[in-house]
């Protein structure tokens, strides 16, 4: 892999980012969903969403990591107004699926975001991690240890 390091970023060279197609595979693996369609509908939605609420170098570090469409899907995002709790951040998810209820909601947001740390990097998740509200490591595949409020 070609890389490029700066001393807050690492740079992947475009021929090394990820692959769409591959993406969409690894959630539609970890969702358990049918078909790809849906699997790629899911993914957008919710990288659409974490988009708005992931600011500054790390936002830019995450659509650089990302596939050239997922990164377009995130860096096109306004940022939130409000930093929402993880549920509450499942609960705004759910209208915007088809069918979703907050259980299926939360399946869908788990899947994209649990394949994250494999694709995008471990250090990078922890980044994100700490600019967003206790709860959301969960949502990454994580266990959540941080203090209760």
């Amino acid at each position: 892999m070609s890389m490029t390091a700066t001393p807050t970023t690492t740079v992947m060279a475009p021929e090394d980012r990820p692959r769409w197609m591959d993406l969409v595979e690894k959630v539609r693996e970890a969702g358990q969903y049918p078909t790809r369609t849906e699997a790629e509908r899911v993914t957008r939605i919710v990288l659409s969403a974490l988009g708005g609420h992931v600011v500054g170098d790390e936002r830019v570090d995450l659509a650089r990591a990302l596939p050239e469409e997922a990164a377009r899907v995130v860096a096109s995002q306004i940022p939130a107004t409000r930093r929402l709790t993880a549920a509450e951040f499942v609960d705004s998810i759910a209208p915007r699926i088809e069918g979703a209820t907050p259980a299926t909601a939360r399946w869908d947001v788990s899947s994209v975001l649990g394949v994250l740390p494999d694709l995008v990097g471990d250090d990078l998740v922890t980044r994100i991690l700490a600019q967003l509200p206790p709860g959301y490591a969960l949502l990454f595949g994580r266990a959540d240890l941080s203090p209760a409020p």
